[in-house]
C-alpha cells in the first residue's frame, strides 16, 4: 500500500476506533524506514490543530487580582498622606491599622516575601522585637482592610515591618552594591527614596516606565510562580473532573499509592501512570492514561520518551489501551515528539480540546456510569 493512501485512510477513518484500528496497520503495511513519515503525517494534521498555547493564560488568584492591591494601595495612599508621612512611626501606624499595606510597601522595595523576612532578621538585629516569619507576611498582606482589634503581637509585627521599610528606603539595611552591581531600590519609584514615590503617587507613572518595568520584571512572573502548581495539574484535573462526571472508575496515582498500582494492577513501570481505569466487576486493569504538559519542543521530545516505556508495559499487560493527554504548543514539535505518541499510543492522544472525544474510545463507552456517584 502507497505512504500516501495508508495516510488517507488514516485521515478518512469516520470513528475513533476505525482511526486505531488503522494506525495499528501502519507497522504490517509498511517497513520502519516508512514508519516515522506517516505518523508525522498524521500527528500534523490531526492532532496538532487541538494543542493549546496554554502560555497565553494564567491561573485566576484573588492574591494577584487588582481589587486585592488596589484596596491595600488605597489605604497605604490614605494612611501615609498619599506617600509623604513614611518616618518608621507613620509606617509602623499605618501597617497596624491595615496589616494589608504591607504589600505595598514590600513591592515598593521590590522584594518577595522571603526576601522580606531575611531583610527584618536584619533590621531586628539591634531590637528586641522578633524578625516576620514568610507565613506572617503572607497573613499580613491576605488580611482584611476593615479596622480590627491590635494586639501586642500584631504591633510588634507592624513595627518589626515598619523599621524594615525605613531601614531598606534609607539604604541602611544592606550596604553599598558590590561592583557590578545595583541596589534593587535603583529604580524609576524609588530612585530618590520616598521623594519619588510621592511623586508617582501623585503625577501617574508614564507607560515607558510602566513597560520596562514588565519587561525588566518579567511578565506574570509572580502569579505565574504562584499558581506553578495548578498550571502543573492543569491536564490531570481535567481528566479526573472529567472521569468523576461520568462515573468511569479510576486512580489517579502520585507517590502516595504507586505500590497499591503494583500490586492491584500488576503494573511494573515505574512511575505508574497518572491514571489507571479499571472495571468494578473484576477490578480489572482496562487502560493507562498519562498526561504531559509543556511549551517547550525539547522538553516535549524528552516527555515522549516516557510513552516508550508505558508501551511496553501496556503490550506486557496484554495490550490494555495506553491514552495520552497533551497540553502546551511544545508538542508541535512533531518528528520526534508528537508523533512517536501518537505511534506509542496507537493513536488516542487527546488534547483539553479534544478531551470528551476520549469517552468514544474503547473500554470508556462501557465503564460510564459504573463507579459511585
Amino acid at each position: 500500500m502507497a505512504l500516501h493512501d495508508t495516510v488517507q485512510s488514516i485521515l478518512d477513518a469516520p470513528s475513533w476506533a476505525q482511526r486505531i484500528a488503522q494506525i495499528r496497520l501502519v507497522p504490517h503495511r509498511h517497513g520502519t524506514g516508512e514508519h516515522g513519515t506517516i505518523y508525522a503525517a498524521v500527528a500534523r494534521k490531526l492532532y496538532m490543530p487541538h494543542l493549546a498555547p496554554d502560555f497565553a493564560y494564567i491561573h485566576t488568584s484573588t492574591f494577584y487580582d487588582p481589587p486585592h492591591f488596589f484596596e491595600a494601595y488605597d489605604e497605604a495612599d490614605r494612611l501615609t498622606d498619599r506617600f509623604t508621612k513614611v518616618a518608621e512611626a507613620d509606617l509602623a501606624r499605618a501597617i497596624t491599622e491595615c496589616p494589608r499595606t504591607l504589600l505595598v510597601f514590600r513591592t515598593l522595595l521590590g522584594l518577595t516575601k522571603d526576601e522580606f523576612a531575611h531583610a527584618s532578621l536584619l533590621a531586628a538585629a539591634t531590637t528586641d522585637v522578633r524578625p516576620l516569619s514568610s507565613s506572617q507576611i503572607d497573613n499580613m498582606e491576605r488580611s482584611d482592610v476593615a479596622p480590627r482589634a491590635m494586639t501586642t503581637r500584631a504591633r510588634a509585627q507592624a513595627e518589626i515591618a515598619a523599621k524594615t521599610i525605613a531601614m531598606t528606603m534609607n539604604h541602611e539595611l544592606f550596604g553599598e552594591a558590590p561592583p557590578g552591581l545595583r541596589s534593587k531600590q535603583q529604580k524609576p519609584d524609588t530612585q530618590n527614596g520616598w521623594k519619588t514615590v510621592s511623586e508617582f503617587a501623585s503625577d501617574g507613572v508614564p507607560l515607558k516606565i510602566f513597560l520596562h518595568q514588565r519587561h525588566y520584571g518579567g511578565a506574570f512572573r509572580q502569579v505565574l510562580d504562584a499558581t506553578s502548581t495548578q498550571r502543573g495539574n492543569l491536564i490531570e484535573d481535567a481528566v479526573e473532573d472529567l472521569f468523576t462526571e461520568n462515573r468511569i472508575p479510576f486512580i489517579r496515582t502520585g507517590s502516595h499509592n504507586q505500590a497499591e498500582i503494583a500490586e492491584r494492577f500488576e503494573v511494573k513501570v515505574t512511575p505508574a501512570p497518572d491514571f489507571v481505569v479499571f472495571d468494578r466487576a473484576d477490578d480489572s486493569l482496562k487502560a493507562m492514561l498519562e498526561c504531559k504538559g509543556t511549551n517547550n519542543g525539547g522538553t516535549a521530545r524528552d516527555k515522549a520518551l516516557r510513552f516508550v516505556s508505558l508501551r511496553s508495559e501496556a503490550t506486557r499487560l496484554n495490550g490494555v489501551p495506553l491514552i495520552g493527554v497533551l497540553g502546551g504548543i511544545g508538542w508541535a514539535r512533531i518528528n520526534d515528539a508528537l508523533a512517536p505518541v501518537v505511534r506509542d499510543t496507537e493513536g488516542r492522544v487527546f488534547t483539553l480540546s479534544t478531551l470528551t472525544d476520549m469517552l468514544q474510545v474503547q473500554p470508556f463507552p462501557s465503564l460510564i456510569g459504573t463507579a459511585d456517584p
